[in-house]
């Protein structure tokens, strides 16, 4: 089977799940291709980034005159599906936090996205995330008859779930998947009723490079690490408050932020007027392998973030056997158990991070460690790539199946009608 996974930008430092779960379909025997609007922006890291950077094909690699060329083709090819899959893009412009503009663009993105595809032969189209990429998808799908699928994960689509029309999205779509119970909930809130049975939970996976290693010992110093974009929904601006209050408290520790972003300058800044640069190191991005050297060489990961989806490198972290400090946001208490797998703490307040800082340091290391040995073992069992890429795979197969039944229905049907009518014609 021929598909087509699509997003905005990839590969992308923070996608690692969605080429784990390519790469997983992969070895199930379905033939992957890579479509993105554009490229990163920044450096890859990552090896195996750099690899999916030469196989993926990109909407906007070719400038403006492709997509008004398939946008023309696909209305002489197919009318009335061209004028259909317009009303959509209309639809998608009343009352959008995006300027009608921007949705004529992503109708001429989606044009070239469907002729790509029907030269492919391509049979199905899954989109991750439920921003613009989902509405190319959808245009795309309405254009070819190609049908497309989408995973949400939050929290960028619960921000703004009207003006990015959700559940419109997840109406034409074959099948909705969530990363995490939290995320299912959400959709239910957005969706019409009927398309609850749409939704169905498959979580982000972890390869089996993370659970073949053995845990390494935690080392009993007050360092942790922090992973992700320097975003202002990070909350890294509280960890550094955080780290200048247990300095002054005279319980110091040290925190290695790896990432980089927008906040970095504000960061810096802060670091400096709160005399912390002895205990804050900024360490921008990191290929896969040098996130798991950061990992384990940390007593604990803390991540103070306001609005989540479910982060990949929590996974991480409790798959090398670290236990986590988390705010109690979204999903996250999905993955973090007080008095098993770590410390859940308020969002937003820097006296609870500290406080959880100074509870972790406290801790023996052996209840770190059995943290961290319970959490390997949550992760095992939730989030493996392979098994989790299975569920998509089951959901893509048995979707295509409904799919080619009805269209033999439809031709048989179409044929009874054409024979009925010739009958008809020669007994008159």
């Amino acid at each position: 089977m021929k598909i087509g996974y699509f997003t905005n930008q990839y590969p992308k430092i923070s996608h690692s799940f969605i080429r784990r779960e390519i790469i997983a379909l992969e070895d199930l025997g379905i033939d992957v291709t890579r479509w993105a609007i554009r490229g990163w922006d920044a450096e890859l890291a990552d090896p195996s980034d750099k690899e999916e950077l030469k196989r993926t094909r990109y909407i906007l690699g070719g400038g403006v005159i492709p997509l008004l060329t398939a946008t023309a083709s696909e209305l002489v090819r197919a009318p009335k599906r061209w004028l259909k899959a317009l009303s959509l893009s209309l639809k998608m412009m009343k009352r959008s936090d995006r300027s009608s503009l921007l949705h004529l663009i992503s109708f001429f993105e989606a044009c070239h996205l469907a002729k790509s595809m029907r030269t492919l032969e391509i049979k199905h189209l899954h989109v991750h995330f439920g921003t613009n990429a989902a509405e190319i998808a959808m245009i795309s799908s309405a254009i070819s008859s190609i049908p497309y699928s989408l995973t949400v994960h939050g929290p960028g689509e619960f921000d703004a779930p009207t003006g990015m029309k959700l559940n419109l999205k997840i109406t034409h779509a074959a099948f909705v998947i969530a990363i995490s119970e939290y995320c299912a909930s959400q959709l239910y809130r957005w969706a019409k009723i009927s398309d609850w049975t749409k939704i169905n939970i498959v979580h982000c996976g972890l390869s089996d490079v993370f659970f073949d290693e053995d845990i390494k010992p935690i080392r009993d110093i007050p360092h942790f690490v922090n992973i992700g974009r320097l975003d202002p929904e990070k909350g890294h601006l509280v960890l550094v408050e955080a780290i200048a209050r247990l300095r002054d408290r005279g319980t110091p520790a040290h925190v290695t932020i790896v990432g980089d972003g927008v906040l970095r300058g504000e960061i810096q800044n802060s670091i400096e007027r709160l005399g912390v640069a002895d205990y804050v190191t900024l360490a921008g991005w990191a290929s896969e392998a040098q996130v798991r050297d950061h990992i384990i060489a940390s007593r604990a990961m803390v991540m103070p973030t306001f609005a989540e989806g479910l982060p990949v490198v929590l996974m991480e972290a409790l798959a090398l056997g670290r236990p986590l400090l988390a705010s109690n946001v979204a999903a996250i208490a999905e993955l973090v158990i007080p008095d098993k797998t770590g410390w859940l703490f308020a969002a937003g307040s820097v006296d609870a991070v500290a406080a959880a800082m100074a509870e972790c340091m406290a801790a023996p290391i052996e209840v770190c460690a059995q943290m961290g040995e319970a959490g390997k073992s949550l992760v095992r069992e939730r989030h493996n790539a392979s098994v989790e890429a299975r569920k998509v795979y089951n959901l893509i197969v048995s979707n295509t199946q409904k799919g080619n039944a009805g269209r033999e229905r439809a031709e048989l049907h179409d044929g009874i009608v054409c024979l009925a009518s010739s009958d008809f014609i020669v007994s008159a």
